[in-house]
């Protein structure tokens, strides 16, 4: 399979094009400094001359409180860019696999998502990446399929578990919250369900994320243990004690239900306690 991935040095990028090698693709790799996904022109140039089967679009604004600041930026990256994408997949008869992200929902709900449930994004960043959602959509039809994730932590790139291991080397006090819930989900497992995916062509929303739901506060007691610290170093706090408060509003329950994963055969992703402690040791070990 000849496959195209955007935002190849990013955290989730990096990871997608090193399981799409080791599948055996023939693999097209931009980032930023080789492809700028908001250009039109320059994306419908990039997809014919490489001709992929598959587009993988890993290129996102993904800080969610800077949207907030940068509602343009957002949109362009997010929307935009993605309508740029599909248009391009569309002349070159490509599937596009778009990663999307649980902030499209209120997080109202007292159970977790599925794929069909209403979304209501709270955020600038959530609501320019439901926009990117129907864009693609609304281009390519079940030629496009939506990768909603959660949480998402890598050796490649900024995310919490480097933050909690950076923080635990100083005297820093830890404090997060306990009234916000999600799935931990780390880029070598989604790297592989999204190749998976890649290869199926199968359209449509499908959420992917590592078995577990917990608060931010039990994923950081986690992240200690997995460093052999004590995890009762951190203390839970309420979103509304935060201080200061952040921008951009965050759903309270971020937890996704892979019913179309799993309507499509495949088991549930593993639980991320196995992927978090490979990713501590990765990160003690490298000193990143």
């Amino acid at each position: 399979m000849r496959i195209l991935v955007t935002g190849s040095n990013g955290q989730l990028g990096h990871d997608v094009v090193a399981a799409a090698a080791a599948a055996g693709d023939d693999v097209v790799a931009h980032d930023r400094s080789s492809l700028d996904v908001t250009d039109a022109d320059q994306v419908r140039e990039r997809v014919a001359d490489a001709d992929p089967g598959v587009v993988v679009n890993c290129a996102a604004f993904t800080a969610v409180d800077a949207c907030e600041a940068e509602g343009e930026r957002a949109y362009a990256v997010n929307e935009g860019a993605v309508a740029n994408l599909a248009r391009a997949c569309s002349e070159a008869g490509a599937h596009l696999v778009h990663v999307s992200t649980d902030y499209v929902f209120d997080g109202e709900l007292d159970r977790p998502y599925r794929e069909d449930d209403e979304t209501n994004p709270r955020s600038v960043y959530g609501a320019s990446k439901l926009a990117g959602e129907r864009a693609a959509a609304e281009i390519l039809g079940d030629a496009a399929t939506v990768v909603r994730t959660s949480w998402v932590c890598g050796e490649h790139g900024a995310n919490m578990v480097k933050t909690v291991l950076r923080l635990a080397d100083s005297d820093t006090p830890l404090a997060f919250v306990d009234d916000q819930r999600g799935c931990p989900t780390f880029t070598t497992d989604l790297a592989v369900a999204l190749r998976t995916l890649a290869a199926e062509r199968a359209g449509g929303v499908v959420h992917v994320t590592n078995s577990g739901a917990v608060s931010w506060y039990e994923f950081v007691r986690a992240v200690l243990a997995a460093d052999g610290r004590d995890p009762d170093r951190v203390s839970p706090i309420s979103t509304a004690d935060l201080d200061p408060p952040r921008p951009a509003p965050r759903p309270a329950n971020s937890v996704l239900d892979d019913v179309a994963w799993r309507s499509r055969g495949h088991p549930p992703m593993r639980g991320f306690s196995a992927p978090l402690d490979e990713l501590v040791r990765r990160l003690r070990s490298t000193g990143a």
